[in-house]
C-alpha cells in the first residue's frame, strides 16, 4: 500500500448492490486504497418473485464499510461516504423504521396485475408524460399497489418507503433521503422538473408524507449518527452524499457525464446507458429516462434483466470446467472461445427475469434456439455471450432512433472482465469501445459524488477529470460483425414469434 500524508483527502463509497454490499475507499487522485465486499442471499420464493432482507444489507454494508476504514493510512482523513446501488427496490418501514416485510427487488415480475392497472386507470401516455417512463413491474410504485392487495395488513403498516441504499442512510445517519437518479425509477417521479409527481402520488393514493426529501447526488444528504461512527470507526457528523442509484454513479466512475457519453455494462443485468442535456422521451417506454447524477443532466438507458445472470444459471445448470484455484466463469468461457462467432447456429434469448428493453414483457423467458445433438458446452456458453450482447444492441438502437448517438462507448461490470465477452460486445456493437478499469464500478463513483458533496471536487466533472485512468481499447472485427448481423437479424424474429406462448408458459408457472 502507497505512503499517503495526513493531509491526504480519502472518499468512501458503498455499493449496494444485488448479491453484495460492496465499499472502496479511494483517495483524491483516484488511487484505490481497499475494497471490501460481503454477500447476501437473493430469495426467489415463486417464479418471477426476487425479495431481499433489509436486515442483511445493514449487516453487509457495515461490514465492507468497517473493513475499508480498518484499511486506510488515515482514518482520519476520510472526508464523506457516497451511496449507490440496486434500484427500484420497495423497502416498507413501520412507524419505527423496522421493516414490515422482505425488500421487493428489481427484478421481482410479480406486479403485472398492477402495471396493467396503472395503465388503464391513468392512461399509459399520461403516465410516461408524468414519469418520462412507463410503470413498470420492476418499478417502486406497482410493488406498492401489490402489497396494498395482496398484504393489506403490512400496507397497513407502511410509514416510510425507501430505496434499497437510502435504507442503509438512514441506518447510518437517522435521515430519509433519496437522490434524483434513484427516485427516477420508481415511477413517481417527474423526470423533468425533477421532484416527486404530486399527480402520480394522489392519482395512487400514496402517501407523500411516506416518501424521502430529494436532492441533488452530489450533495450532502445527512451525517454519520454517534452509534454508527463508533461501528465504523469514523468521527459522528461525516457527511453522507445523496449518491445515486447504480447506473448513474457507474456513469460517474467512467466519465460519462457530457451529452453522447454512452457505458455499456455487463453486471447481473445488462444495461446501455447514454448521457443527454435534456430528457429524451421514448413515447413507447421501451428504454429509460432518468435523471442524471449531474444537475440539469439526464440519461436514457435500455436494460436487459438477464446478463450475468444468465451466465451464472447456465454455470450453476451446466457445471463448469475443472478450473482448479481459478474461476469457474473463465474456465466456462475458455470453452466458449472455442466455438465459432454465432455458437453454430444457436441462439439464447435471455429473458431469465421476463424482460424490458426492448419488448417491456414480464412473461418473456430464457430461450436456447436451434439446439442440436451437435452443440456443447462452449456453443451454449458462447450463445448466453452473444444472445447478452444482442440485448444490448436493441437498446442501443432505441436509443439512437431518439437522437442521441453514442459519441464514444465504455465497457464496464464484472461480465467485461472477460475478453471474449467484451470482444463479442465490440463485434456485436460495430463499435470500438474503452475497458473501464477494475474497481471502477458504481461504488468509486459513489465516492466521487461525496467528494463533490464536501468540497473535495468542485464538480462532477472535475472529479472525473482528477481521477480519469488509461483504458483498454478494443476494436471491432469487421469479419465477427458481418456473421453477428445475420444472427442479430434472427435473434429479433424469435421474441414476436414466441410472445403468445410466453404468456401461456407463465400462466402455467403460475
Amino acid at each position: 500500500m502507497s505512503a499517503f500524508a495526513m493531509t491526504d483527502d480519502l472518499l468512501l463509497g458503498l455499493d449496494l448492490g444485488t448479491t453484495s454490499a460492496r465499499a472502496v475507499l479511494t483517495a483524491r487522485d483516484g488511487r484505490i486504497l481497499a475494497t471490501h465486499a460481503a454477500d447476501y442471499p437473493m430469495d426467489t420464493p415463486r417464479p418471477g418473485w426476487a425479495e431481499q432482507d433489509p436486515a442483511a444489507w445493514e449487516r453487509a454494508a457495515f461490514e465492507a464499510l468497517g473493513a475499508c476504514v480498518r484499511a486506510a493510512p488515515h482514518p482520519s482523513t476520510i472526508r464523506g461516504i457516497g451511496l449507490t446501488g440496486q434500484m427500484h427496490g420497495a423497502t416498507l418501514l413501520d412507524e419505527r423504521d423496522r421493516s414490515i416485510r422482505p425488500a421487493i427487488l428489481w427484478c421481482d415480475q410479480r406486479t403485472s396485475a398492477q402495471r396493467q392497472a396503472i395503465e388503464r386507470d391513468i392512461g399509459l401516455a399520461e403516465v410516461i408524460a408524468r414519469t418520462a417512463n412507463p410503470p413498470l413491474e420492476g418499478f417502486t410504485a406497482p410493488k406498492l399497489l401489490w402489497v396494498r392487495e395482496h398484504e393489506p395488513d403490512a400496507y397497513a403498516r407502511i410509514r416510510r418507503v425507501l430505496l434499497p441504499k437510502d435504507f442503509i442512510r438512514l441506518r447510518l445517519t437517522g435521515e430519509a433521503a433519496a437522490d434524483v437518479a434513484d427516485a427516477s425509477g420508481t415511477a413517481l417521479f417527474d423526470v423533468a422538473t425533477r421532484e416527486w409527481s404530486e399527480a402520480m402520488l394522489r392519482d395512487l393514493a400514496i402517501p407523500l408524507e411516506w416518501l424521502p426529501r430529494v436532492v441533488e447526488s452530489p450533495e450532502p444528504a445527512g451525517a454519520l449518527t454517534a452509534a454508527a461512527a463508533e461501528t465504523l470507526g469514523l468521527p459522528a457528523g461525516l457527511p453522507v452524499a445523496a449518491g445515486a442509484g447504480d447506473q448513474a454513479a457507474g456513469g460517474v466512475a467512467a466519465g460519462i457525464v457530457a451529452a453522447g457519453d454512452a457505458l455499456v455494462t455487463v453486471g447481473s443485468s445488462g444495461v446501455v446507458f447514454v448521457a443527454g442535456d435534456q430528457p429524451r422521451i421514448d413515447p413507447a417506454g421501451r428504454v429509460h429516462t432518468f435523471c442524471h447524477a449531474l444537475p440539469e443532466t439526464w440519461h436514457v438507458m435500455g436494460v436487459t434483466q438477464g446478463a450475468g445472470i444468465s451466465l451464472r444459471w447456465i454455470r450453476d445448470t451446466l457445471g463448469a470446467p475443472d478450473a482448479g484455484d481459478g474461476d469457474p466463469y473463465d474456465a466456462l468461457t475458455r470453452e466458449a472461445a472455442a466455438s465459432p462467432a454465432g455458437s453454430r447456429g444457436l441462439i439464447w434469448l435471455p429473458y431469465l427475469q421476463g424482460e424490458r428493453t426492448p419488448h417491456l414483457d414480464p412473461n418473456a423467458r430464457g430461450v436456447l434456439f436451434g439446439l442440436t445433438t451437435a452443440h456443447g458446452r462452449g456453443d451454449v456458453v458462447r450463445a448466453v455471450l452473444e444472445g447478452v450482447a444482442f440485448s444490448l444492441r436493441d437498446g442501443l438502437e432505441i436509443i439512437q432512433d431518439l437522437g442521441l448517438p453514442a459519441r464514444r462507448v465504455k465497457i464496464a461490470g464484472g461480465g467485461a472482465r472477460s475478453p471474449l465477452w467484451r470482444q463479442i460486445v465490440a463485434d456485436v456493437l460495430g463499435l470500438p469501445i474503452s475497458l473501464e478499469p477494475e474497481d471502477r464500478g458504481p461504488a468509486f463513483g459513489a465516492a466521487l459524488l461525496a467528494g463533490v458533496a464536501v468540497g473535495v471536487y468542485a464538480s462532477v466533472q472535475e472529479a472525473c477529470a482528477a481521477t480519469a485512468s488509461q483504458t483498454q481499447d478494443i476494436e471491432p472485427c469487421p469479419d465477427t460483425h458481418a456473421v453477428y448481423e445475420a444472427t442479430y437479424r434472427l435473434y429479433q424474429e424469435l421474441y414476436p414469434a414466441l410472445a403468445g406462448s410466453f404468456a401461456k408458459v407463465a400462466s402455467l408457472q403460475g
